[in-house]
C-alpha cells in the first residue's frame, strides 16, 4: 500500500494515550509544540506535556482534564500563545479555557445547534466557530461576544479556518461547497461549487497560507491553490479587467465571463475551457457572477493534486499538512489506519497501522517529527508515532 520513496524514514507507534471513555473527537499540538490536547465525545478534553528535551521518544504525560461541558466535545484549538484553549460542543456552546489551570475562563453562547468545529486566528484575538445550524460565528476572545454571523451555508458547517495573517476564512459543509470568508467584514469572497457536489468533510489552509486541503466523503483529499494568481481577461471594446482568482489545483482551474473577449494567462497566452466546474464570485457590490470551468488543457497539469487511497465516505476526518522533515499529507481513514502522502508525487509512502477504529483526526508536531492520532468508540486512544532523522 506505501510507495517508498528516496530518504524516506517511517514512523513507528512509540505510546498510546487511554483515558479518553468515549470516542476522541479531535487531537491537536500546541503552537510551540509543548503540549497535545484531545477531545472526546465523553464532554471533556485533556492536555499532555511534551518534553522538546529530548524528543521525540520521550514519554508524553498527562497535564489536565478539562471539565464542563454538557455534552460531548467536537474540536478544540489551542491560541498562539499556548495560553488558551477554546472547544466546540453539541451542548451549542464554545468553552475558552486557561491552559495552565484547566478552568473555564468564559462560555461562548449564541449557536443553536451542535457547535462542530472551532480555530483560533493567528493572533489569537479572534476565533471562528462552525455548526450545525448552519452559521460561521467571529468571536471577539477578550469580551466573548459574537462579532458577526455569517449565514453560510445549508447544511452542518464541517470546518472552519483562518489563513497565516488572520485575514481570510474558509469554511466547509455537508452542502458541498467551500466559502471564503473576509475576516475583517463577514463579507464572502469566493464559493466553490462542484456540480458532481459530494459533501465537504474537512477544509484547512497549508502553513504558507498559499494552498487549501480539501476532504469530501468520496475518499478525496484534494488541494487547492490559494486567492494568489492575477489573471487578466481582454474584452470588448479596450479594456483589461484584473482579478484574483481561487484555482482549483484538482484541475487547475481558470476564468470566463458574459463578454465578448479571450482570457490570458499571466504569460499572456490564450487559454481554452471545458468542464464544469463552476465558482461563484462573493457578490459584493459591484461584483458579477463568475462561472470557473475545469482546464483540461492548461500548461503540463503539474497542479494536479488529489490523494487518494485512503476510505472516507461516512465521517468528517480532519488531515493536516507535515512539514518538519519533508512536505507531507497526513490523514485518517475509515479503515483504522493513517496515511501519508508525498505532498508533490501524491505517493503514499507509509500506512500507519495500530488503531482499531475510524482514525477521525490526527496533527503533526510543529518542530518534530511526531504524528498524534484519535480514533473512534471501539478505540477511544490517541497514539503517538514518531519518525528518526
Amino acid at each position: 500500500m506505501s510507495a517508498p520513496v528516496e530518504s524516506y524514514k517511517p514512523y513507528t507507534l512509540t505510546q498510546t494515550l487511554t483515558g479518553h471513555k468515549s470516542p476522541i473527537s479531535s487531537v491537536k499540538f500546541s503552537a510551540d509544540g509543548r503540549l497535545l490536547g484531545s477531545s472526546s465525545a465523553d464532554k471533556t478534553l485533556k492536555t499532555y506535556s511534551i518534553s522538546l528535551s529530548n524528543p521525540p521518544t520521550s514519554p508524553i504525560t498527562l497535564l489536565h482534564d478539562f471539565h464542563g461541558h454538557e455534552q460531548g466535545v467536537s474540536d478544540l484549538a489551542f491560541s498562539s500563545d499556548s495560553r488558551f484553549i477554546v472547544s466546540a460542543s453539541d451542548d451549542k456552546t464554545l468553552r475558552l479555557w486557561d491552559v495552565t489551570t484547566g478552568h473555564t475562563i468564559k462560555t461562548l453562547h449564541g449557536h443553536t445547534n451542535y457547535v462542530f468545529c472551532v480555530n483560533f486566528n493567528p493572533q489569537s484575538n479572534m476565533i471562528v466557530s462552525g455548526s450545525f445550524d448552519e452559521t460561521v460565528r467571529i468571536w471577539d476572545v477578550k469580551s466573548g461576544k459574537c462579532l458577526k454571523v455569517l449565514p453560510a451555508h445549508s447544511d452542518p458547517v464541517t470546518a472552519v479556518d483562518f489563513n497565516r495573517d488572520g485575514s481570510l476564512i474558509v469554511s466547509s459543509s455537508y452542502d458541498g461547497l467551500c466559502r471564503i470568508w473576509d475576516a475583517g467584514t463577514g463579507h464572502c469572497i469566493k464559493t466553490l461549487i462542484d456540480d458532481e457536489n459530494p459533501p465537504v468533510s474537512f477544509v484547512k489552509f497549508s502553513p504558507n497560507g498559499k494552498f487549501i486541503l480539501v476532504g469530501t466523503l468520496d475518499n478525496n483529499l484534494v488541494l487547492w491553490q490559494g486567492i494568489l494568481s492575477a489573471y487578466m481577461l481582454t474584452g470588448a471594446p479596450f479594456f483589461l479587467l484584473l482579478l484574483t482568482v481561487l484555482m482549483c489545483i484538482s484541475w487547475t482551474c481558470v476564468l470566463t465571463v458574459h463578454f465578448l473577449g479571450s482570457l490570458l494567462d499571466p504569460r499572456g497566452s490564450s487559454l481554452s475551457l471545458s468542464g464544469v466546474f463552476h465558482f461563484l464570485d462573493g457578490l459584493s457590490p459591484g461584483s458579477a457572477m463568475i462561472h470557473l470551468q475545469r482546464l483540461w488543457n492548461f500548461s503540463t497539469g503539474k497542479f494536479l493534486k488529489t490523494y487518494t487511497g485512503h476510505v472516507n465516505t461516512k465521517f468528517c476526518i480532519s488531515p493536516t499538512f507535515s512539514i518538519t522533515n519533508g512536505k507531507y499529507i497526513v490523514g485518517g481513514s475509515e479503515d483504522s489506519c493513517v496515511y501519508l502522502w508525498e505532498l508533490q508525487s501524491r505517493k503514499i509512502v507509509q500506512k500507519l497501522e495500530g488503531h482499531t477504529d475510524t482514525v477521525i483526526s490526527v496533527a503533526c508536531h510543529p518542530t518534530q517529527n511526531i504524528i498524534a492520532s484519535g480514533a473512534l468508540g471501539n478505540d477511544k486512544t490517541v497514539k503517538i508515532w514518531t519518525q528518526e532523522i
